[in-house]
């Protein structure tokens, strides 16, 4: 494999991966994957909600969460065993298989979809939930196998850029395909070519050796998942990092829930509005994870997580008393919603939390893969996916109790989040204090020569 010795200099930009086999296939894989998966929950639920293809007598919040629900289960039942199969076998060859797997969960769920079979439409998200699940763990163990320490940040950045660029534009196509005269026809063909393009990505993956060939799979998912999770206790750092990741998630999975109702209901915004908040949202991160890299000199920096942690509070807060609760008698669209006054500043608060969302995520994942251990790495990666997974559910929870039980509006929920927000990172920061160091050293100190410079 001539391209592994090809590594990127300091001075190359991040962006240089990408004309190395050793990132581009994989990184065009998994892009294709999340798109994939975006694109055919949000067509279900379109398709279910309003288009009447769909033969259901469900209830649409019902089927709504159901849907996640469905989607999200298998990361509680099969997270562990594949955190030991990523373990045990050739990274490489579980991709594929994995790719293989989705062609023919699409190729079902076309069939679910011609027919108009509700049952077996969610049987299909289960199964693309399975398949995330197990592709999950090979996802972020394969990096370190590829990079080097000084690329880890500029690889991470590139994956968690391209994830959220995937669930925006599966969010949007689902969209478009809606509008089209054959939307069902259209969503079939997509998801299908989308599912060969990665499998087609895949086999150009170079070969990743396993890092732990003698471990002996334990069946038991319950007992298995409590294993990797003292296994990502033996390192504080990446316990915690994993805990931090797991709270970016709870934001994000509530933030992006409530944007919805939150512009229909208190900003009165069209669905044209709710596309441009999420839009917003996810570019940031997008601009965010790069710029990480350059923030950090090309090696993995713990003080970034804490200035992303501060823009996180700091722009929450600042959407609360941004928002102006609209009185318009009908739907704004876009250009009527950034002319009403306050609007502007809402916008950019949102961008500016996306932003500070890449500032605090990447490092925390390429903490954990570094400092975990090579041969169970993919297993306490694996028990970060478990959690991500709990808190993401954690948070319907709480914005159910908070919305409903304690009677908050939606902008004051975001504003509890927010300061809670600074609860956890003090929490997080006391705990491993080389993050509040590291800090003030790459962050503060800095700043405090340079006002004290001539």
């Amino acid at each position: 494999m001539a391209d592994q010795a090809a590594v990127p200099s300091r001075d190359r930009s991040q962006f240089a991966l990408f004309g190395s086999r050793r990132f581009a296939p994989f990184f065009f894989t998994q892009f294709c994957g999340a798109f994939n998966d975006n694109l055919f929950k949000n067509a279900l639920l379109l398709l279910a909600a309003f288009a009447g293809a769909l033969r259901t007598d469900m209830d649409r919040d019902v089927l709504i969460n159901l849907a996640a629900g469905l989607f999200v289960l298998p990361f509680f039942l099969f997270s562990a065993t594949a955190g030991q199969f990523a373990d045990k076998y050739e990274k490489s060859r579980i991709i594929r298989v994995v790719k293989l797997a989705e062609i023919a969960i699409m190729g079902a769920g076309a069939v679910a979809l011609y027919l108009g079979h509700m049952v077996g439409l969610l049987a299909v998200l289960f199964c693309m939930g399975t398949q995330s699940a197990v592709f999950g763990p090979v996802k972020y163990a394969i990096i370190p196998q590829y990079l080097r320490d000084e690329e880890l940040i500029g690889g991470n950045a590139q994956v968690e850029m391209g994830t959220f660029v995937a669930i925006l534009g599966g969010t949007i196509g689902a969209g478009v395909l809606f509008t089209t005269q054959t939307p069902t026809l259209w969503i079939m063909v997509s998801v299908l070519v989308l599912a060969i393009l990665g499998y087609a990505s895949s086999r150009f993956i170079p070969i990743a050796l396993p890092t732990n060939p003698n471990l002996k799979v334990d069946w038991n998912p319950l007992r298995a998942t409590w294993r990797n999770l003292r296994s990502a206790r033996e390192n504080r750092a990446v316990f915690y990092s994993i805990l931090g990741i797991s709270w970016f998630w709870f934001l994000g999975s509530l933030y992006l829930t409530q944007l919805p109702n939150f512009s229909s209901e208190i900003l009165h915004g069209s669905e044209t509005v709710v596309t441009l908040m999420l839009t917003l949202f996810s570019v940031g991160i997008a601009l965010g994870s790069p710029l990480c890299e350059r923030m950090s000199g090309h090696k993995v920096e713990l003080g970034l997580v804490p200035f992303g942690s501060i823009g996180l509070s700091l722009f929450g807060i600042d959407l609360y008393f941004s928002v102006q609760i609209s009185t318009a008698p009908t739907p704004l669209g876009i250009l009527e919603f950034v002319r009403a006054e306050g609007n502007l500043r809402l916008l950019f608060d949102l961008f500016m939390l996306g932003l500070f969302g890449g500032f605090y995520i990447v490092p925390l994942y390429a903490i954990v893969q570094k400092r975990s251990e090579a041969a169970k790495r993919a297993q306490v990666i694996s028990a970060n996916n478990i959690l991500n997974a709990l808190f993401m559910v954690l948070a319907a929870l709480v914005a159910m109790m908070l919305l409903g039980l304690a009677g908050l509006s939606i902008p004051q929920l975001f504003l509890v989040t927010a300061l809670t927000n600074i609860a956890v990172a003090v929490f997080i920061y006391q705990q491993i204090p080389e993050f509040s160091m590291r800090f003030f050293g790459v962050v503060v100190e800095p700043l405090h020569v340079s006002s004290d410079s001539p």
